[in-house]
């Protein structure tokens, strides 16, 4: 069995375990014709059947909430098509003391997921002296991803995906009532404030009830191009005036 086949059965869901002793193949005469049997092969599917929700019923849930925790609850029970997929749904982080920021970044990561806990590993070290750099925490800053399931291999979500999980992220800013949104990652920044941020970074959106949008790259990127990180400062001391203006 060669290696594309070998690929080709795990990404079905095959698990092959190969041991040590090689198989050898001996020269036998050519088999005799045996009857045809008709078999019905045994088929176990690797994840159970997701029930389909339709994009009403998630508007209709999310608009029951009346409190953050009781939001999270709903969004941690929310019978997504991609639950089955991921290890953990990664609930919104809810500021104790919140000063008026919500920061929606893109999908969760592969140790999000692991942990269930947004903006985690290198990333999240970045985000916090990013947002340390002008006197903020995560105790002043609520957060929430985009998506709450990660995509298998961080694919791009589809469009279905992301607008089953879009009003419950809507309900979570009628909640907040924040003065400002800061988008992490392209994916946030067109899907909150319309901005294609390979071309439009720090660009500033004004949405409904007066909250104002800055987009600026995910941490991620900015571990792999420091030098966007003078781009992100800047936007970032915007931040800063605007929250210390009455």
């Amino acid at each position: 069995m060669n290696n594309d086949m070998l690929k080709d059965l795990v990404m079905a869901g095959v698990k092959w375990e190969l041991g040590d002793e090689t198989v050898g193949f001996v020269a036998q005469s050519a088999p005799q014709p045996q009857p045809r049997v008709r078999t019905i092969p045994n088929v176990v599917p690797p994840i159970s059947p997701v029930l389909t929700v339709s994009i009403e019923t998630a508007r209709a849930m999310a608009e029951r909430p009346t409190t953050t925790a009781v939001l999270a609850r709903m969004i941690d029970e929310f019978n997504h098509p991609l639950r089955a997929s991921v290890s953990n749904v990664v609930v919104p982080h809810i500021a104790p003391n919140p000063n008026g920021v919500l920061v929606i970044t893109d999908i969760p990561s592969s140790e999000d997921d692991a942990n269930g806990r947004i903006l985690s590993g290198a990333a999240g070290e970045l985000f916090d002296k990013m947002i340390g750099a002008i006197g903020m925490s995560r105790e002043s800053v609520s957060i929430s991803p985009i998506l709450f399931w990660r995509t298998p291999g961080g694919r791009t979500p589809s469009r279905v995906e992301l607008d089953l999980g879009r009003p419950f992220v809507n309900r979570l800013i009628e909640l907040l009532e924040p003065r400002i949104i800061i988008t992490l990652g392209t994916l946030a920044a067109a899907e909150i404030a319309g901005v294609d941020l390979m071309r439009g970074h720090g660009a500033e959106t004004v949405l409904q009830n007066d909250i104002h949008v800055f987009s600026i790259y995910h941490p991620n990127y900015l571990i792999l191009k420091s030098a966007a990180k003078q781009d992100v400062w800047t936007v970032l001391q915007n931040v800063q005036k605007m929250l210390k203006t009455v």
